[in-house]
């Protein structure tokens, strides 16, 4: 089987991920839960999901994946594939978990392989469109999630090579999803249809549904990335390493978009220097002049609101989050809620400035070399300045079980150790359990 669908199709009924894997996926499982489960329980009211309810109130698995699709993903606090380009576990796992409730599937080991594989699918796509399908204009968790979580679905229901590729042809035709759409309803809503779809292709297949496999994969990438398509890249290597230890996962520390987060990483330390030279945050509010923000050229594709006009909005405003976190020393979730910004933030924001650093290389060339340099100018002419990398953001780690508390700071220790024990999935009860919870 040398045609790319079907070369892929069989890597994916073949591969056998590894225990250090599968631990990996367990940490995205996590994460997910920690996401989603605030929005699903009503902790978090959300009027989207509401709407979502009352349109795809059925608890068939097309209307159970959109809804949780959308769940995982509406705070943007959901992790980040760098290969990808984009959020993964959101559009996979609402998929497994959907399709695992309807096929009565409860073996973890079965569930976390599926996920590897969707890791695995997203990460090799990512590499295969390159750099311009996201430039172009699409959100890779809708148009390339789509593909991920259909992997992961066919190596859930143990498909034959035929209708993996059977099935990866389907989602292919249903890929959408466009970045004009960042800080509204319908960017989240991107990662529902994505999951919704992928069991759409399983369903369709499973009745007997046949697409055209041959070229399906090739034809995808010539048409959603004609500039830099490299189709070799998406079997080469694969597995060797999995891509969900390498690059692996990134886990948000902060409930913005990723391409705001050395900004605010460099923002903090920006405060802490301010205090330390002996003033206060008011008189830093009183006296900055202005506040540049530099970075690769093209760092700001994803970050590009520059006056948000609500809480969603500011989640993709670099000019909001370097403002916050000079005020607030942190970027709590409810700053980024819907409704109004604060108008104390907001005026600070209005002082920043962005100057990319035209002598860095573009940061599509190398998002991993990104970095957010800020220079902060008093009214008398005084200047701070503080500078973060993207690898000194990933260097620090995020504590998924301190994110647990952060998103649902009600629940009891008791509660949230049965909670932190169901993700791992290591008996037969976690899976149903976390369907449960979640598939509401």
């Amino acid at each position: 089987m040398s045609e790319l669908t079907q070369a892929v199709a069989r890597l994916i009924v073949d591969a056998q991920p590894d225990d250090n894997a599968r631990e990996q996926a367990r940490r995205g499982v996590l994460d997910f839960f920690a996401v989603a489960l605030p929005l699903v329980n009503g902790t978090l009211p959300d009027t989207t999901l509401l709407a979502l309810r009352k349109i795809w109130p059925g608890q068939d698995a097309q209307s159970r994946a959109l809804r949780l699709g959308y769940s995982g993903h509406a705070l943007d606090f959901d992790d980040f594939h760098p290969d990808f380009r984009g959020h993964v576990g959101t559009v996979i796992l609402p998929a497994l978990l959907a399709l695992s409730a309807a096929d009565d599937i409860t073996e973890g080991p079965r569930f976390l392989d599926a996920f590897v594989l969707g890791v695995e699918m997203a990460g090799r796509l990512g590499l295969a469109v390159g750099s311009g399908h996201y430039v172009q204009g699409f959100h890779n968790t809708g148009t390339l999630g789509v593909l991920a979580a259909a992997a992961a679905c066919a190596r859930l229901i143990n498909a034959s090579a035929a209708q993996t590729a059977n099935i990866l042809a389907i989602a292919a035709s249903q890929a959408a999803g466009l970045r004009v759409q960042f800080g509204s309803d319908i960017k989240p809503l991107h990662a529902g249809l994505a999951a919704r779809a992928a069991i759409t292709a399983v369903q369709l297949t499973q009745h007997g549904v046949e697409a055209k496999t041959d070229g399906a994969l090739a034809g995808f990438l010539a048409a959603y990335s004609p500039a830099t398509a490299d189709p070799a890249k998406l079997t080469a290597g694969w597995g060797a390493p999995w891509r969900i230890i390498t690059p692996g996962l990134e886990f948000k520390p902060w409930p913005t978009c990723s391409g705001t987060h050395g900004a605010a990483l460099a923002a903090l330390d920006l405060r802490a220097r301010w205090l330390a030279a002996g003033f206060s945050v008011e008189h830093l509010f009183a006296e900055v002049e202005q506040i540049a923000v530099a970075f690769p050229p093209g760092g700001d594709v994803a970050a590009f609101i520059r006056a948000p006009a609500n809480g969603v909005e500011a989640r993709f405003s670099l000019e909001y989050v370097v403002a916050e976190c000079l005020l607030e020393n942190d970027l709590p979730l409810g700053s980024f809620a819907p409704g109004a910004v604060k108008a104390r933030t907001a005026e600070l924001a209005a002082r920043i400035i962005r100057t990319p650093d035209n002598s860095a290389p573009p940061d599509a060339l190398n998002p991993s070399a990104r970095f957010h340099r800020l220079t902060l100018t008093t009214r008398s002419g005084a200047q701070f300045t503080a500078h973060a990398t993207r690898q000194q953001l990933l260097a620090q780690g995020v504590d998924l079980t301190e994110k647990l508390r952060r998103c649902l700071p009600q629940v009891d220790d008791a509660t949230r150790e049965h909670w932190l024990a169901l993700t791992r999935l290591e008996n037969a009860h976690a899976l149903p359990a976390l369907q449960a919870l979640l598939l509401v």
